[in-house]
């Protein structure tokens, strides 16, 4: 058990407001772990300054740009409907291979293994805004400092405190699972390939290393720091702005996003998520952009996917939260 789920245990009458029992207790990671992770995030702001020197006076390439999208949509899917509504949720059943497939693609994403990632997210939702949680924007409390704070913590900086998530605890099925052992294994490689893929695509399309090396900074390097940012900001932003339609459970403050609906793939209908967990669409109002519900969708009139778990009306219509004036004190968990 980590330091933040023993003090969730000791502190069961958390009132949502303080900072979280030892939120300053954890120490950083390892120097290997910081430097790795800074360059992550550091790496990408250094490409996108080469790029923009580079196209100075002459634009970016139309190329670049399509295969920045092409990997954007690939990877982006890959994290949303395959380690997320498939994988963590279970929002649906898919074919083996394509099981893999997803997998393959959100581990190019450059956001950890696929069996860390489901992990974190599953320990997320069982102590979602409360001592537990890894990235939640109330760590520090709810005033103006700690939320600031907070939100820096669930954006990033929870990647560099050593508060390890335990697979063997919240992804056991995967663990077990031989297929996503070998693509966890494979992280390494498939994080190359995210890289070597643009650049030779680039080389050949343009038929200079040139061609190739404006395509790695738009298409492999900038195209990873947008998809990382946007899901990050799901954690951050998704937590403290925007609305919440939808009842969740105590101390859950997950929000609708809109303006981020359409990078993210359908994810920042967040508070509809946490409302309704194992639902294959987020977007549970009419007219609320979820592009990974319309791909889950497509995959299950192709025959690829199925059990898929679709909103109820009849059961989103009880999860609607009561207006502001009929609002009573939430409930225990």
């Amino acid at each position: 058990m980590t330091v933040s789920e023993q003090a969730a245990e000791r502190r069961q009458d958390y009132d949502g407001a303080s900072p979280f029992p030892g939120a300053a207790g954890h120490a950083p990671v390892g120097g290997a772990q910081v430097g790795l992770t800074a360059a992550i995030v550091v790496v990408p702001f250094i490409a996108l300054g080469v790029a923009i020197f580079l196209a100075w006076g002459q634009g970016v390439a139309f190329t670049d740009l399509l295969l920045a999208a092409g990997l954007y949509v690939v990877t982006g899917l890959g994290v949303t409907v395959g380690f997320h509504r498939l994988l963590t949720h279970g929002s649906f059943t898919a074919r083996p291979w394509l099981r893999v497939a997803l997998a393959v693609a959100g581990s190019m994403a450059f956001q950890g293994n696929v069996i860390d990632w489901v992990a974190v997210h599953r320990r997320h939702h069982a102590f979602t805004d409360r001592p537990g949680d890894p990235h939640s924007p109330y760590r520090y409390g709810t005033g103006i400092r700690g939320q600031l704070r907070g939100l820096a913590h669930a954006h990033l900086g929870w990647m560099f405190t050593d508060d390890q998530t335990p697979a063997e605890r919240y992804a056991p099925d995967l663990l077990a699972d031989p297929a996503m052992a070998r693509v966890t294994r494979a992280f390494p490689a498939l994080c190359a390939l995210s890289l070597v893929l643009p650049f030779l695509a680039g080389w050949a399309i343009i038929g200079t290393l040139y061609g190739g090396l404006t395509a790695f900074l738009w298409a492999g390097l900038i195209r990873i720091a947008l998809l990382q940012h946007v899901t990050w900001s799901v954690n951050s932003l998704c937590h403290v702005v925007g609305s919440r339609p939808f009842k969740t459970r105590r101390h859950d403050r997950s929000t609708n996003l809109w303006p981020l609906a359409l990078l993210s793939f359908g994810e920042s209908w967040h508070n509809g998520h946490h409302s309704e967990p194992s639902c294959a669409r987020h977007g549970l109002e009419r007219g609320q952009i979820d592009p990974a519900g319309g791909v889950i969708r497509l995959l299950e009139r192709l025959g690829w996917a199925s059990d898929v778990h679709w909103p109820d009306a009849d059961r989103v219509q009880r999860r609607r939260a009561a207006p502001p004036s009929q609002a009573r004190a939430p409930a225990g968990d």
